[in-house]
């Protein structure tokens, strides 16, 4: 406790928070969609929330802490994508019996080890291009928004450059506050009439059907190792960390098992916003930045307890804001993975396929361009590895 409360620094529980934000307020309709889709009424919606506030944040808040990194955890997005997309084969409680599936095949493969094992034989410089073809989006996204909101955009950028050179420790949270600030300047924003309530969490009995397993929870096992699980672990490893595979694999599927009945649909390591805490804006000293996982495990916790009520001030946030946070939060690790990337002249060529495909966007069979992209490159970087050979 006294190792805590030592390494506690204002900027990594503020990263947390900023890695809270980008990871709720990208897809938090998304989730109210697929939980409409399979016919949840309203209490239902805010279990869910409930579920997955409570399951990824007590993961983060908790692995953080034993293995002093950060362990960002979160929802996926592809698996919403897909929910959405199938929710009308199949009930509720049938999704429910898939989600806890889904789970306990994750925890399985986990604990056993076998997602270790495939990460081993896997170049950094290609899950480095690939991790920097993901979030190159999140960086152009901000200069696509100086068409329509130039004023806010070059406001913004300026200060946060201003303060990289001034105050580079605390400038994503002098850009954070400024940013609040000059918001009523350039746009509505106001914070909506706040009606406090602690979420009830319901139980939704899980129906297990054959076609819900095959259709449902095995495609989602295989996104989100895909999507989520794959570049998430690279994206710890890229900053120097040897992450604890098996314990975060395999306690994150147990959480989704145990959180399933309630509308917990997904735990998951985070992939593009776990960046923002591993940054070395969140603390100079790595061995310190573990504070930025666990403040955001502490503010999952909070949406899931005060589930309506902190969604809907996320809801007000404008949306050019957050991207353009995200896409400055995203900077410094664009910039890591790209160095990565092409760092090594042998491997170069592998990585650039892998860059290039990953930021494609393309989708085949559910899985997105991630895990595409880094199979694509590790068949030109065996290729290559042939070829020197001869």
């Amino acid at each position: 406790m006294q190792k805590l409360i030592d390494d506690f620094s204002i900027p990594a529980v503020f990263a947390g928070f900023i890695t809270f934000l980008i990871g709720i307020s990208v897809s938090s309709v998304l989730v109210i969609q697929a939980a409409q889709h399979l016919g949840a009424h309203p209490a239902q919606i805010s279990s869910w929330f409930w579920a997955l506030g409570l399951s990824i944040g007590l993961c983060g808040l908790l692995l953080s802490w034993k293995f002093k990194y950060p362990v960002v955890t979160s929802w996926s997005t592809a698996a919403l994508a897909l929910i959405i997309a199938t929710a009308n084969g199949y009930s509720l409680n049938e999704a429910i019996g898939a989600f806890l599936m889904c789970g306990l095949i994750t925890a399985v493969f986990g604990f056993i080890g076998a997602f270790e094992k495939i990460l081993t034989y896997i170049p950094q410089s290609l899950t480095s291009a690939m991790l920097a073809g993901v979030l190159l989006k999140f960086g152009i996204s901000i200069f696509a928004h100086l068409e329509n909101d130039w004023g806010f955009i070059i406001s913004l950028l300026s200060i946060y450059i201003i303060s990289k050179k001034v105050l580079p420790r605390y400038c994503i949270v002098i850009t954070v506050f400024l940013g609040f600030a000059i918001c009523p300047l350039f746009m509505r924003f106001s914070i909506p009439i706040l009606n406090w309530g602690i979420t009830q969490p319901v139980w939704m009995t899980p129906h297990f059907s054959l076609s819900a397993i095959l259709g449902l929870a095995l495609p989602l096992f295989i996104i989100n190792m895909a999507s989520q699980y794959l570049p998430g672990l690279a994206m710890i490893k890229s900053y120097g960390y040897q992450p604890h595979v098996k314990h975060l694999v395999g306690w994150t599927g147990l959480a989704q098992t145990v959180f399933a009945p309630f509308g917990g649909f997904s735990t998951n390591i985070a992939a593009i916003s776990a960046a923002v805490s591993l940054d070395d804006q969140v603390h100079p000293d790595p061995k310190k930045r573990y504070i930025a996982g666990m403040s955001c495990g502490f503010f999952y916790i909070l949406m899931g307890i005060f589930a309506a009520t902190l969604t809907s001030i996320l809801m007000s946030i404008p949306e050019v804001f957050i991207v353009a946070l995200a896409g400055i939060a995203l900077f410094g690790t664009i910039s890591q993975n790209i160095a990565l990337a092409f760092h090594d002249i042998d491997e170069r060529e592998a990585a650039l396929m892998t860059f290039l495909f990953s930021a494609s966007g393309v989708q085949f069979f559910g899985i997105g361009s991630a895990f595409w992209g880094l199979l694509f490159g590790c068949a030109v970087h065996t290729l290559f590895k042939l070829k020197l050979k001869k």
